[in-house]
């Protein structure tokens, strides 16, 4: 049995960049993706969603892998993390705007609540956007004992309509 409305994919690295693939072909079929140190696609033209998909993007600042302020790799090249939530944001219809929703901890190697989170705003009600970014995170970096949880929660709160 399969709650159609909570098909959800999580993916880090390359997973990340498959996540976003699946949410462009696929969204009729997806209600949300995380996203970890991952990206979606440079050219916002070979991404036509058919509908919102919700996402959360969490990167660090310091991944020397897939860098947050974008980058390529040997198969081809990809956007800054801001980049890939504003271009979301504006599939999903999202207003350009921005706020914050605070910050947590998600780092066990950073001290303090390291990951400040945004969010843009007037998203329609299965089309969330945001990001989590993990000031000085890396590429892997040592998650808390929260974080599955903090992202299950996440998932949760974001069924398709």
């Amino acid at each position: 049995n399969v709650d159609a409305k909570r098909v959800y994919l999580v993916g880090h690295s390359n997973g990340g960049f498959m996540s976003y693939r699946m949410a462009c072909d696929h969204a009729d079929r997806i209600a949300a993706i995380v996203s970890l140190a991952g990206a979606t696609y440079l050219d916002a033209a070979q991404c036509a969603p058919s509908e919102p998909v919700s996402v959360l993007q969490i990167h660090g600042t310091d991944d020397g892998t897939i860098d947050y302020d974008g980058g390529s790799t040997p198969l081809s090249s990809y956007p800054a993390a801001e980049t890939t939530v504003a271009t979301w944001s504006s599939y999903n219809g999202c207003s350009s705007a921005t706020e914050s929703l605070g910050a947590i901890d998600l780092n066990t190697a950073l001290a303090g609540d390291e990951t400040t989170m945004q969010a843009f705003t007037d998203c329609p009600v299965d089309g969330d956007v945001e990001l989590w970014t993990m000031v000085d995170g890396t590429h892997i970096p040592p998650l808390t004992s929260n974080f599955a949880a903090d992202i299950i929660d996440w998932l949760f709160a974001h069924p398709n309509a």
